[in-house]
């Protein structure tokens, strides 16, 4: 009995690889062998930045509150620590969108709560 090469199905798989890596420079984009490398190697960092996205714009919204906090004579900290005294539920995300986009809504805001 001939041997099964399953040719259709191993040259979608291969096909499929080489879809993903469009746009790489060199071999990473024509030899399946090195592509398949590569692109493996970007879905775990497209995977791994999914997750650090978050982190990185924590970051940011935290250093916005922070720069608008110390232009109204007061530091992070002591601002959500004030906010969370006085019952105030704002997240940073839109603490950091007042602070850019109203800073005068958030010299209210940062008045109300730190005196």
């Amino acid at each position: 009995m001939p041997r099964s090469k399953n040719k259709v199905a191993s040259h979608r798989r291969r096909k499929k690889i080489l879809d993903q890596a469009k746009g790489y420079w060199g071999r990473r984009s024509k030899v399946y062998t090195v592509a398949k490398n590569h692109v493996e190697k970007g879905l775990v960092h497209a995977y791994r930045d999914r997750k650090l996205k978050k982190r990185t714009f924590r970051d940011i919204w935290i250093v916005r509150i922070n720069a608008a906090a110390r232009q109204n004579g007061t530091t992070y900290s002591k601002l959500i620590h004030a906010l969370d005294q006085k019952g105030v539920n704002i997240n940073r995300k839109v603490l950091a969108n007042i602070a850019l986009e109203n800073p005068s809504a958030f010299t209210e805001l940062v008045n109300f709560s730190v005196n």
